[in-house]
C-alpha cells in the first residue's frame, strides 16, 4: 500500500503527459499533430480519384494491418460501429431462420432490443450476464445465426476463445468487434461480418465504422431480401448483387475526407511500430500495469472476476471495502465522479469515469496508443484522489 492509500493527502510529484484516458474517442498515437495528415483530398469530391483513392487506401491498410484473408471484404460504412453492426443485422438476419443475440454489458444489449423490438425476430434465442460475467456461450446451437460483442467496452469483459464457435458452422456470426480489434487478434475463418469504428484502438476520428465480410457472408446477402425497409446507410446491394463499390471506396454517403486522412495517420503509424502485433503488445503491457495495481489495492477489485475473461482496452474496476459498503447508494455513485473530477480539474485525467448504464466504477483505456508511463502516473493521483474523498466524507 502506497503513502497515498494510507491517507497522507500529498499530491503526486509527477502528472501524466497525456491525461487522455477515455475509452471512445481514445488518445491520438504519440507524436500525433495535425501537420502530420496529408491535406491533399480536403475539399475535393469523395467521388474523385484523388478521394475515393484515399478511401481505397484506408480499406486496404487496415486489411493489412488486421491479416483479414484475402476473400474477404471490407468496407466503410457511416454512422461508426453502430451503423455497420446494424446495417449487418438488418441485411443478414433472416426471420425464417434461428438466431442468437448474446450481451453482457451495454452495446450488446442494445443488439438484443434491435432483435427484439425492431427485427421482432421469430425464432430467437437471448444469453446475458451481468456486467463482469459472460454467458454460456456453449449454449448456442451451431445452426443459429449469432451476434455478440467480441469485447465489452462497459464492463471490460471479453471473450476467451472462439471454441464455441465451429468451423464451418451451418449460422452466419456477426461481430462487434469495436474495442478489440487491433488490440486482440480476430479468428477470421470463424466471422462472417465483423465490425468496428475508427476511434476506439486506433485513436481515430469518430463517425465511421467498418465492415468485414466473408464469402459466406456475401453469399447470404444475396440470397436474402429482408422484408423489412432498409434505410439507404444499410443498403449493401444493387439488385441482387453485393454493392461491392462499397468494399473499393465508393462509400454509401458522404465521409469526412478530414477523418479518413486522421485514420490513415494512425494506420500507418501502428505499421511503422510493427503493425498489429506490436499494437496487440502494447495493450497487453498497459493492461497488466492495471491489473496488477488493481489487485494490490485493497479498496478495488476488477469488474472482472476472472482474469481469462479480462480485457486489455477498457479495464473496469469497483469499489469495495467496509467505509465504501457502508455507504447509501447515492454516495456510492458519486465516488468515482468526485475522483474524475479532482482529477480533471488538475489535468491529471480525464474521462476514466465507468459508463453511465454500468455500476459505480472507474474505466481506463489500455489500447495501443497508451503509453505505459502515463498510465503508472495516473495510479498515484487516483490513490491520492480515493484517499480526498474518503478524508473529506
Amino acid at each position: 500500500m502506497t503513502a497515498y492509500a494510507r491517507g497522507l493527502l500529498h499530491e503526486p510529484p509527477v502528472k501524466p503527459e497525456r491525461p487522455q484516458f477515455s475509452s471512445g474517442p481514445t488518445v491520438k498515437f504519440p507524436g500525433w499533430s495535425l501537420d502530420k495528415l496529408k491535406t491533399a483530398s480536403l475539399g475535393r469530391s469523395h467521388r474523385s480519384a484523388e478521394g475515393k483513392g484515399r478511401l481505397k487506401y484506408a480499406i486496404d491498410l487496415s486489411k493489412e494491418l488486421l491479416g483479414v484473408p484475402d476473400d474477404y471484404l471490407v468496407g466503410i460504412m457511416p454512422a461508426s460501429d453502430t451503423g455497420a453492426l446494424e446495417a449487418a443485422m438488418w441485411t443478414m438476419l433472416d426471420p425464417a431462420r434461428p438466431a442468437t443475440v448474446a450481451a453482457w454489458e451495454s452495446f450488446g444489449n442494445v443488439w438484443i432490443q434491435d432483435a427484439v423490438k425492431q427485427l421482432k425476430l421469430p425464432n430467437l434465442q437471448v444469453l446475458s450476464a451481468d456486467y463482469g460475467q459472460i454467458p454460456d456461450l456453449t449454449t448456442i446451437p451451431q445452426r443459429n445465426d449469432v451476434v455478440f460483442t467480441w469485447n465489452g467496452t462497459t464492463s471490460g469483459a471479453k471473450i476467451p476463445n472462439t471454441d464455441w464457435l465451429e468451423k464451418g458452422r451451418e449460422g452466419v456470426t456477426i461481430n462487434d468487434a469495436t474495442s478489440a480489434i487491433f488490440a486482440q487478434e480476430m479468428d477470421w475463418p470463424k466471422l462472417d461480418a465483423t465490425t468496428y469504428s475508427w476511434q476506439k484502438v486506433m485513436g481515430s476520428e469518430a463517425q465511421h465504422g467498418m465492415l468485414i465480410l466473408s464469402p459466406k457472408a456475401v453469399e447470404r446477402i444475396e440470397s436474402y431480401d429482408p422484408a423489412w425497409p432498409l434505410p439507404k446507410l444499410f443498403r449493401l446491394k444493387k439488385g441482387d448483387k453485393l454493392n461491392r463499390g462499397i468494399f473499393e471506396g465508393a462509400t454509401i454517403n458522404t465521409p469526412s475526407l478530414l477523418a479518413t486522412e486522421d485514420y490513415i495517420a494512425a494506420l500507418e503509424w501502428a505499421k511503422s511500430i510493427g503493425g498489429r502485433k506490436a499494437m496487440i503488445e502494447r495493450a497487453d503491457a498497459n493492461a497488466k500495469i492495471l491489473h496488477d495495481w488493481i489487485e494490490s489495492t485493497p479498496w478495488l477489485r476488477n469488474m472482472v472476476d476472472d482474469p481469462a475473461l479480462r480485457t486489455n482496452t477498457g479495464v473496469c474496476m469497483v469499489f469495495q471495502g467496509e467505509w465504501y459498503d457502508n455507504l447509501p447508494e447515492d454516495e456510492k455513485a458519486a465516488v468515482p465522479k468526485k475522483i474524475v473530477k479532482l482529477l480533471e480539474e488538475r489535468h491529471v485525467g480525464y474521462d476514466f469515469n465507468g459508463y453511465r448504464d454500468a455500476p459505480p466504477s472507474l474505466r481506463i483505456w489500455c489500447g495501443g496508443t497508451v503509453e505505459q508511463e502515463d498510465i503508472k502516473r495516473l495510479l498515484p493521483w487516483i490513490e491520492w484522489a480515493y484517499a480526498t474523498v474518503k478524508g473529506a466524507a
